[in-house]
């Protein structure tokens, strides 16, 4: 029984090896066929993934509310540039949400913009004045030194921590920690610790936390005052708290909790819109269907291309059949039965499908490597997207050449023998 399987496959290999350029050739529209699939699901997968983790950054147990600056009509934008502007959440908010939710974790941020100095190094950074619990709530570390304490709230200490990029920026040299810092014109704070790389963004303008340096709520509002200068429209701001994380037990409460977040804010800013709700969890829940979505398109897409590798398989078998009538008429008028013809087929079609299948694995493999060098996109090959995407090519192969084999088993063979 082996024996007769491996003359089989040793004939159909045989067969092929016969017309070298036109297996190669059919074979090539399965070996894209299959790359496409592997390459398209990996970038798909990596750009799904980014995004996921984006949003796990956030926490999904929080509930981050926002102060967003109201568009200005023309009447108000004319007023006089010493007017202030006052717009988003205040303290007296943040105190009333931690009554109302006593479990929670709530967390008061202010953001400053201020040029830091160290020496000749300079950068132009955001300043975030938090807590203690802040740390925990973002799930962020520090990598050297210490947090903001308690004590440091008290005091309206002028120490800060620093983020990884701008403590590299301003010290290419030796350890941050315990150093003075500029912060503006006549600000100085002592570096007390640097946080741990993050490479994920603080607020709406794009800024990453590695960028910022954190000193104590306390030191910020006594320092810097809650009304600022914008230079853009060189027009005073008052904005007490730029953001309020509530951080919650479990992710069960989210939902209930921004909810009720939500209906407490909405009539406090009804008339100005300048607050926002940001909800991670919702935010995750929505990414994660458009992931499985979008890995849908993308493989019914790159599917597409297999079809046609097998349609390309099936056509070369037709005319394999066409033009082999004698030698199968010959080989059933010495014995061969149908299942033998037929077995011949299926090997042929099954060794351009298997080795297309192959070539296409490793192409698939090595295409995300170059989009990440080239494009720096990040990508994901899942060992289930490289098995499916081998087991189609197999089956389609199989599938498509069933027809051409079915066809040449059922020749008559003295017909077969009057083929020229």
């Amino acid at each position: 029984m082996i024996g007769d399987y491996a003359r089989t496959i040793q004939l159909g290999m045989k067969s092929l090896l016969l017309h070298k350029l036109r297996s190669s050739l059919t074979t090539a529209g399965i070996l894209f066929g299959v790359a496409s699939v592997i390459a398209m699901l990996a970038v798909g997968e990596g750009a799904s993934q980014e995004a996921l983790m984006r949003f796990r950054d956030m926490g999904v147990t929080n509930v981050l509310l926002r102060s967003v600056k109201p568009e200005e009509t023309q009447s108000s934008s004319s007023n006089s540039i010493m007017s202030v502007l006052g717009y988003g959440l205040n303290y007296a908010e943040a105190a009333r949400i931690q009554n109302l939710l006593p479990a929670a974790t709530v967390v008061r941020v202010r953001e400053i913009t201020r040029g830091v100095m160290r020496s000749e190094n300079w950068h132009n950074s955001v300043i975030i004045g938090t807590e203690p619990p802040f740390l925990d709530v973002t799930n962020m570390k520090v990598d050297e030194g210490r947090w903001i304490t308690d004590l440091d709230m008290q005091r309206q200490s002028n120490i800060c921590v620093m983020g990884d990029s701008i403590a590299r920026t301003l010290f290419p040299i030796g350890n941050p920690i315990d150093q003075t810092i500029l912060v503006g014109a006549e600000d100085r704070f002592r570096v007390v610790g640097r946080l741990q790389y993050q490479g994920r963004a603080a607020g709406a303008n794009g800024t990453t936390y590695d960028e910022c340096v954190f000193v104590p709520m306390t030191s910020s509002r006594r320092r810097f005052g809650d009304t600022v200068r914008n230079p853009s429209t060189n027009r005073f701001e008052s904005v007490e708290l730029h953001e309020i994380k509530v951080h919650l037990s479990s992710s069960e409460e989210v939902e209930a909790t921004a909810a009720i977040l939500r209906d407490l804010l909405q009539p406090l800013h009804k008339d100005r819109a300048d607050v926002e709700v940001t909800v991670p969890l919702e935010l995750l829940k929505q990414e994660e269907a458009q992931k499985r979505m979008f890995n849908i398109v993308l493989a019914v897409i790159a599917s597409i291309s297999l079809l046609v590798g097998g349609i390309g398989i099936m056509n070369v078998m037709l005319a394999t059949v066409t033009e082999r009538t004698r030698e199968i008429g010959i080989r059933r008028a010495l014995g061969a039965k149908k299942k033998h013809i037929v077995q011949q087929f299926l090997v042929e079609a099954g060794v351009l499908s298997a080795l297309g299948g192959i070539v296409g694995v490793v192409l698939g493999l090595l295409i995300p490597i170059l989009i990440e060098r080239v494009f720096h996109q990040q990508t994901q090959v899942l060992l289930h997207h490289v098995l499916l995407a081998f087991g189609i090519s197999a089956v389609v192969g199989l599938v498509f050449g069933i027809y051409p084999a079915w066809r040449a088993a059922n020749m008559d063979p003295v017909e077969a023998l009057r083929h020229e």
